[in-house]
């Protein structure tokens, strides 16, 4: 029988404002290539003009018609383009430029063959449910570091934690929100996202899923990149189908940023949390990537 799964309060998100966010996605998704206007979209949210703008304001940092930009099939064909060899690119970034400015750092350490092999036997699992600016967040953590991060539509969290318990099946898991809050205030509060405080990940799984989940955290924010150069990246260019199948068993979900990953020619492909929320993850990505270049060129100018 599954432990109850309860929600821990963030008054920095308002968990009324994802549902409306994805109302209005599931519409854009329908009719991006009509181009709606504003009203339309605000009339598929359940909202006036100037309450979806708030909104989205509030959420994304973007007007709805620039969010509706940056969630279509064309500007996804040309992020694609513009990332050429995505991988030499973020080594050329480094720590500079918008798209690193306002990047969630983490570092890495994956579980021994033995610990995969035996279901995280021996290790304890906290995990508690946070509002997000996608829903509700699964966020589970050890005593090295987050292991694991999921998604939820309201009513969904219980199938959330099913899907992730199966990922440590031996772990022995506690339901511990207090425990799990900071990490969750530390992955959605862009101004925390600080090179010199890594967030800490320990990734369970195969080696070869773990040599792709480590490579889709290279993928800088404002970038993207297909299956077949992850697969490239990884030394393995025949790989794809099976690089697919990792990137589909991410278990950290938005700070290892499988959303980034798009198919041949740039579609946005399926996506083990819904491919609405992928949207709104490029577009709420899109929105702190604005605000960074904004950033840049108040320097600049």
């Amino acid at each position: 029988m599954l432990d109850r799964v309860p929600t821990a309060p963030d008054p920095a998100v308002d968990p009324a404002d994802y549902e409306a966010v994805r109302r209005a996605i599931a519409f854009i998704s329908e009719a991006w290539k009509s181009q709606p206007e504003t009203e339309a979209i605000a009339d598929a949210a359940g909202l006036d003009v100037r309450q979806l703008n708030a909104l989205f304001r509030r959420w994304a940092g973007l007007t709805p018609k620039a969010f509706l930009q940056a969630v279509t099939f064309d500007h996804a064909r040309r992020v694609l383009a513009a990332s050429g060899n995505v991988f030499d690119a973020a080594l050329d970034l480094g720590l500079s430029g918008p798209s690193r400015l306002h990047d969630l750092f983490v570092s890495f350490e994956a579980m021994s063959p033995g610990e995969w092999k035996q279901g995280g036997a021996g290790a304890t699992v906290w995990y508690g449910v946070h509002p997000s600016p996608f829903g509700a967040a699964l966020v589970m953590a050890t005593a090295r570091g987050l292991a694991g991060l999921a998604f939820a539509d309201a009513g969904g969290e219980a199938s959330a934690l099913a899907d992730m318990r199966a990922r440590w099946p031996a772990a022995h898991l506690v339901e511990d929100a207090a425990r799990t809050a900071p990490l969750a205030r530390r992955i959605f509060d862009a101004t925390a996202w600080r090179p010199e405080a890594p967030l800490r990940v320990v990734l369970i799984g195969t080696d070869f899923q773990i040599r792709v989940w480590e490579t889709l955290a290279r993928i800088p924010l404002g970038r993207a990149a297909t299956y077949a150069d992850v697969a490239a990246a990884i030394g393995q260019p025949a790989a794809v189908r099976a690089v697919g199948a990792a990137v589909g068993r991410n278990p950290v979900a938005f700070v290892v940023p499988c959303h980034r990953v798009v198919g041949q020619g740039g579609a946005l492909t399926g996506y083990h949390w819904g491919l609405t929320r992928k949207r709104a993850m490029l577009g709420w990505e899109a929105g702190r990537l604005a605000a960074a270049a904004g950033v840049d060129h108040m320097v600049s100018g």
